[in-house]
This record gives C-alpha cells, structure tokens and sequence, in this order.
C-alpha cells in the first residue's frame, strides 16, 4: 500500500474521530443548557401561561417586566436580601477557601516536615466524603459555641476545600521551580515574603479554579444553610426560593409564587455565567505562560 494511501486513510479516521467528538459535545452542550432555556422561557410568562403553553416556547404576551416587580417586591423584598446574603456567604467563602487551599497546597508541595505523606493522603480522604455527611456533626458543634443561626454557620464550614488544596499542592510541584524559591532565599526572603510575592503571582489560574469551584458550591448550597438557619432575613437563595415553592405548593397552582420562583432562579443564575465571562481569561493566560517553557 502507497504512502498516499495511507496518509488518506489516516486524514479520513482523524476526520470521522473528529466529526463523532464535535457531534457528543453538541449533544451534550444541548442536553446540559435545557434547563437554563427552560427558566428564561417560563420567567417571561404569567401563571396560566405556565399552565397552558408547552414548556420550552414564549407565549404571545411577556411578563418578564411583571414577574421581576413582583419577585422584588414580596414579603418586602426579601429576595434582595436573600441575594445579598448569597453573595456575602459565597464570596466570603470562596476567597476563603481560596487563601487557605493555597496556603496548605503550596506547603505539601515545597516543604518536607515530619506527616507529610499522611496529611496528603488524610485531604486525599477528605475529598472522597460527601459534604453533606458532615452538616450534622458541624450543627452538634456549632450548636455549643453559639454560632448557629448566624452568617458564620454557612461561611466557616465552607472554607473547606480538601479538593482545592490538593488541586493546588499538584500545581505548584509541576509548575512552580524549585529553583526560583532557592534563589529568593539567598537573597534573604522570608518564607512569607516568597509565598505573597513569588508564589501566589504564579498559582494565579489555580487560584482562579479553586475560587470559582468554591464560589458555586457556596452559591448552590442548600442542606448547610438549612440545617444551620432559622431566620428567614439570613437565607440564601436556595433556602429563600425553596421556601416560596413550599408555600406556592400548598396555595395550589393557581399561587403567583410560582412565577416568582422562576424568575428568581433566572436572577440566581446570572452572578454565576457573569463570574466564568469575566475569569476565564486567566485561565488562558495560565495555559499560554506554561506553553513556554
């Protein structure tokens, strides 16, 4: 068989790999944004529009103007706190997660002390246990210092980040030398001067990923703040808006609380597609400076 022949074989197999690859991501781009279609399609409709017109179509008349007065005018505007309180949790939380995962991360990775390999392994555990599992034991123990029932309740267990610490502890040993640390200690650095100026400047697209995996956790969390809040005024979204669908549920399908539900959620999901618009870039910034190496 000729060179030719084979080249063409070859082109021919990468073109179909190819072509069956892009067609999955498509599929599965498609099956994936189904849910955010479904939310921007029913937001714009009134209840019996929800009730009369097939899920994923607009109706003929929109009430997407209607549902956001609505949404931020019940119970006084609770949404607006529900929505503040969010964000405080979740970026409180993320930058949190953020520093200590980085902290812990870089000191596995670049400094040799006596358990090493048994605390890696411990995080390693850590990872493997459902979030859930640890809420009650956390309430018992917030319940004892007084910290139930307030901010600190959903923020303090949410700067737990196992998976971020050992995200972090496999970048710096791949791709921060240990060469440039050696030399800012000859030049007298201390340990934390190296850590703030040197190595946090170059964890910059490990940063970005373990504050934007912490940040939707935090954003998505439903049991921890359920199991640790009581007061309304200091629910996050989750907890806020399933509120209002149990109550919708129990006035019957004719509760206006069903479009402000909808319309929440449209509003929820938004801080989180702006957040990925905006932090992505580091992401590729961080591809293309280990590209040169």
């Amino acid at each position: 068989m000729s060179n030719s022949n084979v080249k063409t074989r070859k082109s021919g197999y990468l073109a179909t790999k190819s072509y069956t690859a892009n067609t999955l991501m498509i599929v599965a781009i498609g099956y994936f944004m189904i849910p955010i279609v479904w939310v921007i399609v029913n937001s714009t409709k009134d209840n019996q529009d929800l009730i009369s017109t097939f899920s994923l179509w607009f109706p003929k008349k929109w009430h997407l103007v209607q549902n956001l007065h609505g949404l931020l005018t019940q119970d006084g505007g609770l949404f607006a706190v529900w929505m503040r309180n969010t964000a405080i949790y979740s970026i409180s939380s993320a930058l949190g997660a953020t520093l200590i995962s980085s902290m812990a991360g870089y000191a596995l990775a670049r400094f040799a002390f006596r358990g090493a390999k048994l605390l890696e392994s411990f995080i390693l555990g850590l990872v493997m246990v459902p979030a859930t599992a640890l809420v009650m034991p956390m309430y018992l123990l917030f319940s004892k210092v007084n910290v139930v029932n307030t901010p600190w309740a959903v923020i303090l267990p949410s700067m737990m980040s196992p998976f971020g610490a050992f995200l972090i502890k496999v970048y710096v040993a791949e791709s921060i030398p240990e060469e440039i640390l050696q030399a800012a200690r000859i030049d007298r650095a201390g340990e934390f001067r190296i850590y703030w100026q040197i190595v946090l400047p170059m964890l910059k697209p490990a940063l970005v990923t373990v504050f934007l995996f912490s940040l939707v956790a935090s954003w998505n969390n439903y049991f921890l703040p359920l199991v640790m809040l009581s007061d309304n005024k200091l629910y996050p979204l989750t907890v806020g808006l399933t509120s209002w669908f149990e109550q919708a549920s129990q006035e019957g399908a004719n509760s206006l609380l069903f479009n402000l539900v909808i319309a929440g959620s449209l509003i929820a999901i938004i801080p989180l597609i702006l957040s990925f618009l905006f932090l992505q870039r580091y992401w590729r910034g961080g591809i293309n400076a280990g590209s040169v190496k």
